[in-house]
């Protein structure tokens, strides 16, 4: 169960407003009165999939995409054995009770941690990155910046496996943090991860020598800003985005669920994912953007079918498991 905590946090955190954790269910309600009025079934979307992975193939073959953008969340993960948060008995929330919060979310509210701390470092202990494994579709989205296509990928997650896969840092955008350095919250002063990590095992809260304020992991907590290298990219990087590739992902949280809308009219966008989400779930289809595309299957499903058509299959398994053979070297 612990192995499965650091998937849950990326989870909860792509689908709750880290603005404003109370918007989570009008949210959810507005997407089923959505999914009521479209003109369309999921069925009709499956039937058109492969049409539209063969048009963005095409386009890609074409050297039409040379500065993609990647937005990923949780879900790209769910094979690589990180749960989701919502299943009875082994879903964060579930996991959460035996802290004995009025929310789940208390547990990575910045509030709530300012006064009581504990909640968190008793659950950190099992949110550090541990065992697991990139997916195909961490390797596929590796296999873009190989091929010299990828402007940048922008990610829900903090479970590091777009590194692990062997993503060079300045590809990656965390949108919502990482395990990768600690601060203190009160005078922001930098402290060395394995500190924290080595007190928080020790059941110890970690604190500051400066100022005794706490410290924590630099993942945003709901009421914290996101990193200012998050602003800065979207700033520079949307205006040059060819080709926006959505992969396992609610977009539920602002402001990274309003990426999708960053990217010009005319540039085409393809969803991955299991479920049609955010802008793509349009009510009316006189208003989608024509360019854009959907395939709705696994994101690891998905890539091997798109790869299929790229022509690219024998290079994302060789990739793959070049990697891995490499880290069980180490």
């Amino acid at each position: 169960m612990s192995e499965n905590l650091i998937g849950n946090l990326s989870n909860l955190l792509s689908s709750v407003s880290l603005s404003d954790k109370k918007d989570t269910q009008a949210t959810n309600n507005m997407g089923t009165a959505f999914t009521k009025e479209l003109p369309f079934t999921l069925k009709d979307v499956k039937e058109t999939k492969q049409t539209d992975l063969m048009r963005f193939a095409k386009y890609i073959k074409e050297g039409k995409a040379k500065n993609i953008i990647v937005m990923v969340g949780a879900g790209i993960s769910v094979s690589c054995g990180i749960a989701d948060f919502r299943t009875p008995g082994t879903g964060l929330y579930d996991n959460l009770q035996k802290y004995n919060l009025a929310h789940a979310t208390d547990v990575f509210d910045i509030e709530f941690f300012k006064v009581n701390p504990k909640p968190f470092n008793m659950l950190a202990k099992e949110l550090f990155p541990g065992p697991f494994k990139p997916s195909l579709t961490h390797y596929f989205i590796r296999l873009l910046h190989e091929k010299g296509v990828l402007l940048r990928l922008f990610s829900q997650n903090i479970d590091g496996l777009e590194a692990l896969a062997g993503l060079p840092e300045n590809k990656i955008v965390q949108a919502h943090g990482s395990f990768n350095g600690a601060k203190c919250i009160n005078c922001l002063k930098e402290h060395e991860i394995d500190q924290v990590r080595t007190s928080i095992m020790k059941d110890q809260i970690p604190v500051c020598a400066k100022c005794n304020g706490y410290v924590k992991p630099n993942i945003v907590f709901f009421g914290e800003d996101l990193p200012e290298r998050y602003y800065r990219r979207v700033a520079k990087d949307f205006p040059k985005c060819d080709l926006l590739v959505v992969l396992g992902t609610s977009l539920l949280v602002k402001p990274f669920a309003l990426l999708t809308q960053k990217v010009d009219a005319n540039v085409p966008r393809l969803l991955i994912n299991n479920e049609i989400v955010g802008d793509f779930l349009n009510h009316n289809l006189s208003r989608m953007r024509v360019k854009d595309g959907m395939h709705i299957t696994t994101c690891d499903g998905g890539v091997q079918e798109f790869c299929d058509l790229l022509g690219w299959t024998s290079e994302l398994n060789q990739l793959s498991t070049s990697v891995k053979m490499n880290q069980v070297a180490r």
